[in-house]
């Protein structure tokens, strides 16, 4: 007899151990999916748009860098007349004419000469891939031959020549927008666009790229965002929001802190629209009331913006 409780109750002792670490197993399941669907994603490069893209030049040698996913959305709809036309029209044409050779006209029937009753056209696009030249600018210098011979000075005089985009290096203006077009508009980061060249049997790295769009951004981007700003403040009406960004390792904060990229742009009643972005860390009115200091127009922003800067342009705003 007891031998038969001591089985039981072994038996149920076991039973319930094999059930407590079932319950751990689903525990932890659950947990993490928890974690997935509400926990912290810090490390996941979310693009809600193209605000991300900005920081590949300074990151140019992290390899784990994350790349924005692509959604592919097809759909069916009827094909529209005329749509191949109007496409193709603003296209250069090249002709290639096949003709039978004059020795081989004659008719196959009376061997009488044949004449041209009409001809078919099939087009096609053709697409001719990037290419690579090297461009050399050669500077002649010029000197006098009576000064060398008859005077103890003698002037040398260059020719004119263009200054190049950037000193001391091969890179041309054609190349540094081509570079930041593909990576800004296209988003095809610098990794990719090396690998391109490479297949192409063009070298040039991703340090290379991203140091010529820095300077190229110093030198002469900035003064023209300058310009921009100045113009921007002289209107009389503004627009102003902001947008919450990720940036990693950035200095003093978290990875999955909130920094914000403000936008300030012209009122729809010019033909000239200018959009100018600002970087800054948070959400503090001191950013707006600093970039706006010089705007003495009506400056038109969300209704939550306006609670948390009531005052940010009250002296600066004209008397309606």
């Amino acid at each position: 007899m007891n031998n038969t409780k001591n089985q039981t109750i072994e038996y149920w002792q076991n039973r319930c151990n094999e059930l407590e670490k079932l319950i751990e197993v689903y525990k932890q399941q659950l947990l993490l999916m928890q974690d997935r669907q509400f926990g912290r994603k810090s490390e996941r490069c979310e693009m809600d748009g193209q605000l991300l893209l900005f920081n590949d030049a300074e990151e140019h040698d992290a390899s784990e860098l994350i790349e924005p996913e692509i959604e592919e959305i097809t759909y069916h709809r009827k094909k529209r007349k005329g749509k191949r036309e109007d496409d193709l029209s603003g296209l250069p044409v090249e002709q290639i004419i096949y003709q039978i050779p004059e020795e081989d006209r004659n008719c196959p029937e009376c061997n009488e000469t044949m004449h041209v009753m009409g001809r078919s056209v099939r087009k096609e696009v053709k697409i001719i891939p990037a290419q690579f030249t090297i461009i050399e600018h050669i500077q002649m210098v010029y000197s006098c031959r009576s000064c060398e011979k008859n005077s103890d000075h003698v002037p040398i005089v260059k020719a004119q020549i263009p200054e190049p985009v950037i000193k001391n290096s091969v890179a041309s203006s054609s190349a540094v927008a081509h570079i930041m077009t593909q990576k800004f508009v296209n988003a095809m980061p610098l990794y990719r666009q090396e690998n391109d060249f490479l297949r192409n049997g063009f070298v040039l790295s991703r340090q290379t790229m991203a140091n010529w769009m820095i300077k190229c951004a110093e030198d002469w981007l900035q003064p023209l965002y300058e310009k921009l700003k100045q113009l921007l403040l002289l209107r009389n009406v503004a627009h102003a929001d902001e947008t919450t960004i990720q940036v990693l390792k950035e200095p003093g904060k978290k990875p999955d802190s909130k920094s914000y990229m403000w936008m300030y742009r012209t009122c729809g009643d010019t033909d000239r629209h200018i959009v100018i972005f600002e970087y800054q860390p948070n959400r503090r009115h001191e950013h707006p009331k600093e970039f706006l200091k010089e705007f003495c127009g009506f400056l038109h922003t969300d209704y939550s913006d306006i609670l948390e800067i009531p005052t940010i342009l009250s002296k600066y705003r004209k008397v309606a």
